[in-house]
This record gives structure tokens, sequence and C-alpha cells, in this order.
């Protein structure tokens, strides 16, 4: 049913893909509440997070960015701005939510930097897309197999520690957490 690769010639003539809905950028605690309970009604969202890349041997910076995304808005929580983690861990530990990523365990591991949880109900998509015998599993190759659509990955290394994000920087953000929710939904429909 879908292609277990793809080649860079063939990606370069998909049409660009990209989240084009709205995008919440959460910069203090007093907006977590309300972004926290529009994510509680959706069984199911995209999940990641971005790092400010670091040039140096042997040093790593904190999580920057955790990127949370239903089909409809995408809501990007600046870590470094706010100091209420409780709601945000709590939904990542909701078993009765569903929260889809790729290359979840690293992205795990360095928010249990920041604070202690029990994260649950994760699907790594990487794993799941072994199922359908796909064997590309980048973000970027994924978006172009499942969903036929070129992902940009042109800010992944930018600065996520900026004063002011740029629309790139946010779009980005939106898009990579909404296509692996999207990716994921696309490929259970298609067990039924």
């Amino acid at each position: 049913m879908y292609k277990p690769k793809i080649s860079e010639e063939e990606l370069k003539e998909l049409e660009p893909l990209q989240f084009e809905g709205p995008i919440h950028l959460i910069t203090s605690d007093d907006q977590i509440a309300d972004a926290i309970a529009i994510l509680n009604k959706s069984e199911c969202i995209g999940f990641d997070t971005e790092t400010k890349p670091t040039f140096t041997k042997n040093t790593k910076n904190s999580v920057s960015l955790l990127q949370l995304s239903t089909e409809k808005e995408a809501f990007l929580f600046r870590l470094h701005y706010l100091s209420d983690f409780e709601p945000i861990f709590s939904l990542l530990s909701d078993p009765k939510i569903l929260k889809v990523g790729v290359a979840v365990d690293g992205d795990l591991r360095d928010l249990l930097q920041l604070k202690k949880f029990r994260a649950t109900n994760f699907v790594e998509l990487q794993s799941y897309v072994k199922n359908f015998k796909i064997e590309n599993i980048s973000l970027k190759k994924l978006g172009a197999i499942v969903l036929n659509g070129k992902i940009s990955k042109r800010q992944q290394r930018s600065n996520w520690e900026l004063n002011t994000l740029s629309e790139a920087q946010l779009r980005y953000a939106a898009t990579d957490a909404w296509a692996s929710l999207m990716i994921y939904k696309k490929l259970k429909s298609s067990f039924n």
C-alpha cells in the first residue's frame, strides 16, 4: 500500500506540506491552562520538541520548545519562559491521550531533565511504520511516503532560544508535531 522508500529525486517533485492552522505560542504560565484544556479534549495529539543546537563537543542545551498538536491547532510551549510544568507533564502522563511522535525516547529523556514524570501512552512512529513495511523512517520521508508532501527541515538547527521566534520557525515547529499526528491517523485508518 505504501512505498518502503522514497528517493531524494522523488521528494523534490512533491508539493510542500505544512501546518496551516492556528499556532498558539505559550510564553507564560497563565496561558498554560487554556492550552491544556483544548489538548485534553483530544484522544490523540502530535508531539515533538526542539532544542537550541550546540556546536561544542560534549555539551547539550535543555529543551527550548515543546510542540503539541491536534489536527486543527498547534501549541508551542516555550519552556524557558515557563515555571509551572505540572499541567503539561500531567497531560504527557495521561493514559487516555495518545501522543505520537518521531524519536520520542530522546525527546522524553530531555524533558525528564526539567521535571520527573511518567510518560504514558506514547507511539513511536519510527516503530509503528514497520507494520506497513516502510523503511525510510525520518519524519521528512514519512511525510512524503504517507502524506505525499514535502516537509521542510530548514529551521531544524535554528536557534530556538531567540527572544522572538520567526514565522518560519513557528510554522516548522507546528508542522513537525502535526505531521506525526496526521501520518499516524492515515496509517491507522488504512487498517480499517
